[in-house]
């Protein structure tokens, strides 16, 4: 009995829980929580996509447009290389170029020069490979590359560089595809350096012993078109090549007209013509080139060394032939120096 009162007594002193209270106050803690976490999810949300919008709003702002004249907008660009980042020289503006010249023009040379600049990057015979230059696509896809600043090579500088092209001879695809290259050039932008030889008489002759050395490498077992010392320079020298009497005139004419047409293609591109024999004699005309190319004017140089120095008649084999066969042509100003050594 006395049990019975006792757990009577207990029951009235702690009443039995509800299960729906329970459950309700489980429902109204869950439904709290909930909305916190979402709230704080779609804060982070905000704050990402708000930070991801102010990136793309900053890596594609355009670039300010430099102090230009109208004519010259055409010219400048902000390439985007796929190899590489150009960084904080994104929006430092690039010009492209193209030399044009002829084997044996002192292209070479004037190459090494432009590379002195340290904003300057010319890369070359670039379409000397064949497959590069085999029809007006790959030509187009080979400077797209190049003008991209995708281009690797030796004479590839770094992101903040101002210039960029090529050494582009005449004979390779050049005058063959002149209509798809000058319409690449009018749209890109692409100022034109024509770089020929007045003499070409001496053309001729640096072909005809660079032509030897190929084949039978006097330096060493080793062929060099260009030298940097003054000993290998009289090595190649020593040879004195045979002209070929009958076929000299004909010979001057074509390279004569080649020049000439190429000029005729390409005069409506913006461009400056130079002559070795020019550059040679007078350095200021590398001050005009630099201003051509809107660099700042620096003094360039070159470890390349002169092969053939001298009169003419000490370079060739049969210089009496030479002499009867051009005096009284066109081409007699030849025979006789045109340029201080």
């Amino acid at each position: 009995m006395a049990d019975d009162s006792v757990f009577s007594f207990k029951e009235t002193l702690v009443p039995k829980k509800s299960p729906l209270l329970l459950r309700l106050i489980v429902l109204v803690f869950a439904t709290v929580c909930g909305i916190y976490v979402c709230f704080i999810g779609l804060k982070q949300f905000s704050v990402s996509t708000t930070t991801g919008f102010l990136n793309v709003e900053v890596s594609d702002r355009p670039c300010p447009r430099p102090n230009l004249e109208d004519w010259e907008a055409p010219y400048v660009h902000y390439p985007k290389p796929v190899t590489y980042s150009r960084a904080e020289c994104a929006c430092h503006p690039v010009r492209y170029f193209a030399i044009l010249s002829t084997q044996r023009s002192g292209s070479g040379w004037f190459e090494t020069l432009l590379n002195s600049h340290m904003n300057v990057s010319s890369n070359g015979e670039i379409f000397s490979v064949k497959d590069r230059r085999a029809n007006a696509s790959t030509i187009v896809e080979t400077l797209d590359k190049l003008y991209n600043l995708d281009w690797l090579s030796s004479a590839a500088k770094n992101e903040c560089t101002t210039a960029v092209g090529l050494k582009w001879m005449l004979n390779q695809g050049l005058v063959q595809h002149h209509e798809e290259i000058l319409d690449y050039f009018t749209k890109k932008g692409v100022s034109v350096i024509f770089l020929f030889r007045r003499n070409l008489l001496r053309r001729m002759i640096s072909i005809l012993a660079n032509t030897y050395d190929r084949d039978f490498k006097l330096l060493n077992g080793t062929h060099k078109s260009h030298v940097h010392s003054p000993l290998e320079a009289e090595i190649l020298a020593s040879y004195k090549p045979h002209v070929n009497a009958t076929t000299l005139i004909p010979e001057l004419k074509k390279v004569q007209q080649m020049a000439v047409k190429a000029l005729g293609y390409f005069n409506s591109t913006r461009h400056i013509l130079l002559y070795y024999e020019d550059v040679v004699n007078n350095r200021t005309k590398l001050l005009d080139v630099q201003g051509f190319l809107k660099v700042p004017r620096k003094n360039l140089s070159s470890r390349q060394v002169k092969i053939h120095k001298g009169t003419l008649s000490e370079q060739v084999a049969n210089w009496d032939d030479v002499q009867r066969t051009l005096n009284g042509t066109e081409f007699e100003g030849f025979l006789h120096a045109d340029y201080r050594l």
